[in-house]
């Protein structure tokens, strides 16, 4: 019988002496203890995810240390704002992460997985099947269904619209702006398919280009999508021009100021007249700044064939522009903006056409943007510069409002969640169908073919199967519907020739063709989730010892401290 936790790890010698081999205090868990240990922790984790799943999926609400709260059901932002401290739970956390990061979404779904395969496994180890067999039968199950989803999957074209709608309309449908899916779907397709660029024969997508910019007050179906940039900033000078036509746009990483030495300098001035010069010196290098600002933009619009009296410039500055440059700037005419953040200068150029230039002597005609309206308008309580009417914009904005902060977040996460779709959908132009269909017909497929893999892996593989049903009884038991019935009308409808995209309609409890009803999700979510949740799975079932470092001396006083506090109390 293994022992669960031994505070001092040690072996005795034939002569009764033991010898320590591990530092006093250390914890160790080793054995099929630490194989269960972390299957319990894995599982609870994935049981807390499993509520929110599908579009009848729960809520939670996660307060901080701070007290601030946070109302979501994406899988991402539960994981992260937990603050778990298992090792075990923390792997999870990463797996989740990764396919955060590599898919945008499908985060439930692989640590669902990961839960029911354990879950699975923990029966398998009763039966006394090595945990090497199980994690042999998961990876070539994993590896079968993976190939299958590409074989069944459905062809899409980038031009066709309303399948992409579909796709972020799915996406969109268990989160909490459930009511104006259909507004957020166009936004989310627009701008995808505005930043995509064709590299060879492959579609490359940078979901970066698209700016999010969050203003509670309105509601949803006030959220736009403008082709331009929106700054969190306001003009500089009240002198300025508040809105600006046909605007030539100037992006500068260099301080409209006189530079101040890089050491520490003293000038010493002793005649009045020269304190005077030194002063009207600093202020023509200011004024050769704006004009040279001012020359190359009319430069530029005479290129363009454009009356300059109907165009304007605006410049926005990385760094600060001094006072006296914000004069000369008004006198002509030329809307400001300072401090713009780095990544929204990125994204200024990428809108406009114009070249970042670190050095105002070096600026050209060329490097000027264009847009054909810069304007400073209020949202809500704050004040914003708007760059819209860009004729190609390779970087577009979403402004997102919703009544209640809390809505507002949770809309942008929804938001990502649904980009990250359409922008998977495009890079791989294949698609399966939601609702459980795609997972009934791969547990299907494992059934059939894993008899073909012989012995105990064969046990593995059907487990895989049974885990992969798993996640469409998560969906029917959050409508509420009874998941044994709702299987096994599914297992008798995928094995008709032409039922393999029917799963559960949630709304109506009724088996449907998801397909023809819309709910589509990219292939490729489908398949990391099933590659991260097989992944974290096996690495669990690979632990059999599990060995704890003593916590730091401070860490015990200080918790020495609150116990006696608390006693006190």
């Amino acid at each position: 019988m293994s022992t669960p936790q031994q505070k001092v790890t040690s072996t005795v010698e034939p002569t009764g002496v033991p010898v320590l081999i591990l530092k006093e205090g250390t914890q160790r868990t080793y054995g099929k203890e630490a194989v269960r240990a972390n299957i319990m922790v894995v599982r609870a984790i994935a049981e807390t995810l499993r509520t929110t799943y599908g579009p009848k999926g729960m809520d939670k609400m996660l307060v901080d240390s701070l007290g601030d709260i946070t109302i979501t059901n994406d899988g991402a932002t539960i994981l992260d704002k937990m603050d778990v401290q298992h090792p075990t739970a923390k792997l999870v956390v990463q797996i989740a992460k990764g396919q955060d990061e590599e898919v945008g979404d499908g985060t439930k779904t692989a640590v669902i997985i990961a839960g029911e395969l354990l879950k699975q496994a923990e029966e398998l180890l009763g039966k006394e099947i090595h945990p090497t067999l199980v994690v042999e039968g998961y990876k070539r199950a994993a590896e079968e269904a993976i190939k299958r989803i590409y074989e069944i999957a459905e062809p899409i074209d980038i031009n066709d619209d309303e399948t992409l709608k579909k796709i972020a309309r799915t996406a969109l449908t268990s989160k909490a702006v459930h009511g104006a899916r259909d507004h957020l779907a166009e936004i989310a397709v627009k701008a995808v398919k505005q930043i995509a660029e064709k590299r060879g024969d492959k579609w490359y997508i940078d979901l970066d280009a698209i700016q999010m910019i969050k203003k509670h007050g309105g509601g949803l179906h006030d959220t736009q999508l403008i082709y331009g940039i929106v700054i969190d900033k306001e003009v500089v000078h009240p002198a300025m021009p508040r809105r600006v036509e046909n605007a030539y746009i100037v992006l500068l990483d260099a301080p409209l100021e006189v530079e101040k030495p890089e050491i520490d300098a003293e000038i010493r001035i002793s005649d009045p007249t020269y304190l005077r010069k030194f002063l009207e010196e600093e202020e023509n290098i200011l004024k050769r700044y704006v004009e040279k600002i001012y020359e190359v933009a009319v430069e530029r619009m005479k290129k363009d064939g454009v009356d300059p009296s109907k165009a304007g410039i605006a410049v926005f500055v990385q760094k600060g522009i001094d006072e006296i440059a914000q004069h000369f700037l008004a006198k002509k005419g030329i809307l400001a903006v300072r401090r713009v953040k780095r990544s929204d200068m990125e994204k200024l150029a990428r809108a406009t056409g114009a070249k970042i230039v670190s050095n105002i002597e070096d600026l050209s005609p060329e490097d000027l943007g264009y847009a054909k309206i810069v304007e400073e308008r209020k949202v809500g309580e704050d004040k914003m510069v708007f760059v819209e009417g860009c004729p190609n914009p390779r970087s577009v904005t979403i402004l997102i409002r919703a009544g209640l902060e809390r809505l507002v977040d949770e809309a942008e996460r929804s938001l990502r969640d649904a980009l990250s779709a359409v922008a998977d959908a495009i890079r791989d132009a294949k698609v399966v169908a939601g609702g459980g269909a795609a997972e009934i017909e791969l547990a299907k497929h494992l059934r059939e073919i894993a008899p073909k893999f012989g012995g105990k892996v064969q046990l593995a593989v059907e487990a895989f199967a049974k885990a992969l049903e798993g996640l469409t009884m998560a969906l029917a038991e959050n409508a509420g519907l009874d998941p044994v019935e709702i299987i096994m009308k599914l297992r008798a409808k995928h094995s008709e020739p032409d039922g393999k995209w029917y799963g559960i309609n949630v709304f109506t409890g009724e088996i449907e063709d998801m397909m023809k009803l819309g709910v589509i999700e990219p292939a490729s979510v489908k398949a990391n989730a099933i590659k991260a949740g097989t992944e974290a799975a096996t690495m669990v079932l690979r632990i059999d010892d599990i060995i704890a470092a003593a916590r730091k001396e401070e860490e015990k006083e200080e918790k020495k401290k609150e116990e006696e506090e608390e006693k006190e109390e």
